[in-house]
């Protein structure tokens, strides 16, 4: 097997993107059933990864709609509609997160906010109006670790009932079960635990490095990888830290509007 790999690293994060020929990680999803007390070490642990072949498709990745599916986990939507879902990762605010709802209310997209716990307990009133403007506030966990090192299924949903009670501490309502792992890091053993505490993974099939915060993306370097790339059915991924998004968040949802896409909430792609 044939392996590519870009690594990017910044700000605790890593997204691996990865070009696999043949079956994707065969051997890992077809792991036999093992107990969510194991350690995490003991089983194949990965970084999500996409191989970008051609400009407008769905990229490859570590595995198909199919094998992830029946973990309730997702990376794209099976789909030839122009359908995109945005989504966004908080780790922390400086000051971009209100422009980008702005752009969002004016375009009347909604999106999801992956956030950590500690953005719920510094941003309150921005928590409380993503929620009201209606879009979906998801779980990223409280501290943003390893989740693919978390040993136990007790640790490992403590990690996401600490977001969930700070939430409904905030906003007096349930947050939607909708879990991304930190650094796109995961097992085949996290998938499970998610899935039995009743949560949707969300992987994505478009990011960019938006993330460095004294070394942003010019527009033109942004527009290079998030035009072409876009695909009917993608799960995006930026993220709110970004100046580069919260400056050309306007123009880029009016280009994809112009190459015939729409926008649609998570909420939908779930329930279908």
């Amino acid at each position: 097997m044939k392996k590519t790999l870009l690594k990017f690293a910044g700000i605790g994060l890593l997204f691996v993107y990865s070009f696999f020929s043949g079956r994707y990680l065969a051997s890992l999803f077809s792991l036999s059933s093992s107990s969510t007390e194991t350690a995490a070490s003991s089983e194949a642990i990965e970084n999500w990864g996409l191989g970008f072949q051609k400009d407008g498709t769905r990229p490859t990745a570590n595995a198909t709609i199919d094998e992830l599916k029946k973990y309730n986990a997702h990376y794209a939507a099976d789909t030839n509609k122009k359908k995109i879902y945005l989504t966004f990762d908080c780790g922390y605010e400086n000051g971009n997160t209100g422009k980008i709802l702005d752009t969002l209310k004016n375009h009347h997209a909604k999106a999801t906010f992956f956030v950590v716990g500690n953005f719920i307990t510094s941003n309150p009133e921005l928590v409380k109006r993503i929620h009201k403007e209606g879009h979906i506030v998801g779980n990223h966990t409280y501290h943003h670790p390893d989740m693919s090192k978390i040993a136990t299924k007790e640790a490992f949903e403590k990690e996401l009932k600490d977001v969930e009670t700070a939430y409904k501490q905030l906003t007096g309502e349930k947050m939607t079960r909708f879990y991304r792992p930190p650094q796109g890091k995961y097992s085949i053993s996290n998938l499970k635990m998610a899935k039995e505490t009743g949560y949707h993974t969300f992987f994505w099939s478009l990011a960019y490095v938006d993330w460095y915060a004294d070394k942003q993306p010019t527009k033109e370097e942004a527009f290079k990888k998030l035009l072409p790339r876009i695909h009917p059915g993608a799960i995006v991924l930026l993220h709110n830290t970004s100046s580069t998004n919260g400056s050309i968040l306007d123009e880029l949802l009016t280009r994809w509007e112009d190459m015939g896409y729409h926008f649609y909430s998570l909420e939908e792609f779930a329930a279908s």
